[in-house]
């Protein structure tokens, strides 16, 4: 194949951030503003027409079923969605026959659930790109909508400074750690030392941060973390499958709770930044639930916050469905990528 003509991306499994090169990310961020100013201008782009797209979840989900269903229908696919009580993962069927067999009918497939496992042995047999979703360990596809909102503010990602509040272990905090290391940006996360990422991990992403120039700091002090930050970014303090943890938690993050004292620290321009669902106040019976058992109308961020000029969120979450979009294309359209080595 003549130089400058691979196809990097075709046919590959988008599982976790360490899989691909920081050139292959930032394409992937740059082709989802791409495929947005598309859409905004109605132009079609049905890279994936007549392609059937499996949607397996066994975690309930908004943004990433809607993301994966408008891309899949955008490109030009038919998707078609199995809850966890449509199917049998490790129930009657083990994960590699039913791996083999939705790869047989399907062009590609979505996972999100539990265990990482699950959807790189998904991916290992099924024979047609897998795109995870989200697991309990990683988050690859809020990723690239997170930075891709990150350079739409700032125009850049390279040098500046982002800083994740609250429960350092979760899956968004340590996808948020390499992707950035890999990308050139510093990454903070302000944590408890309870909910520091592993040491393994801190040192994977040192060890990507060596190669673009940035830095990757764990730290308890939450005041000085925010003070030079350009990206603030939280996430609930009790994932999916942790609930009766909520008394602990509270306990330990109230002190990293993202509100207007904190945000008061900040020196730079910057902008808010939530994954979603966010509990930023009682208007849903979660929220009213949480505020009669411990006594709090917020949690991770203050609604002062949340409604604040700075917040993104809400564009982060409609980038959500372009950034998937990006990934489908990239993996299974069969899409001219010029060489991101050369």
């Amino acid at each position: 194949m003549k130089k400058g003509v691979k196809r990097m991306f075709q046919g590959r499994n988008f599982l976790k951030e360490i899989d691909f090169t920081g050139k292959e990310l930032a394409y992937l961020i740059d082709f989802s503003m791409h495929l947005k100013d598309l859409k905004r201008r109605g132009i079609p782009h049905e890279y994936l027409k007549g392609q059937n797209i499996c949607l397996l979840f066994e975690k309930t989900s908004t943004r990433t079923r809607a993301a994966f269903t408008v891309a899949a229908n955008d490109l030009g696919a038919s998707p078609e969605y199995l809850g966890s009580n449509d199917i049998q993962l490790g129930k009657k069927e083990s994960m590699k026959d039913t791996a083999i067999v939705l790869g047989s009918m399907f062009d590609g497939i979505e996972y999100r659930g539990f265990s990482q496992a699950v959807v790189e042995e998904l991916g290992k047999f099924a024979g047609v790109p897998v795109w995870n979703g989200l697991s309990n360990e990683w988050h690859p596809t809020q990723m690239i909508a997170d930075f891709m909102t990150i350079k739409e503010e700032f125009g850049y990602l390279k040098g500046l400074n982002l800083v994740f509040c609250g429960d350092g272990r979760n899956n968004v905090a340590n996808s948020l750690l390499v992707t950035g290391a890999k990308l050139g940006v510093n990454v903070t996360i302000a944590a408890p030392e309870e909910l520091f990422p592993t040491n393994e991990l801190i040192a994977l992403a040192e060890g990507f941060a060596a190669e673009t120039e940035a830095t990757v700091t764990v730290t308890t002090d939450i005041q000085t973390a925010v003070k030079k930050a350009h990206v603030i970014y939280t996430d609930v303090w009790v994932s999916m499958g942790e609930e009766e943890k909520f008394a602990e938690r509270i306990e330990l993050l109230m002190p990293y709770q993202v509100n207007d004292t904190l945000l008061s620290i900040v020196e730079n321009d910057y902008i808010f930044l939530h994954c979603l669902p966010a509990f930023h106040d009682t208007k849903t019976s979660y929220g009213k639930e949480i505020a009669d058992r411990f006594g709090i109308n917020e949690m991770e961020v203050t609604d002062s916050v949340f409604q604040s000029a700075q917040g993104r969120q809400f564009q982060q979450a409609e980038n959500r469905m372009h950034s998937i979009k990006a990934i489908m294309a990239a993996t299974n359209g069969n899409l001219f990528v010029p060489d991101l080595y050369e």
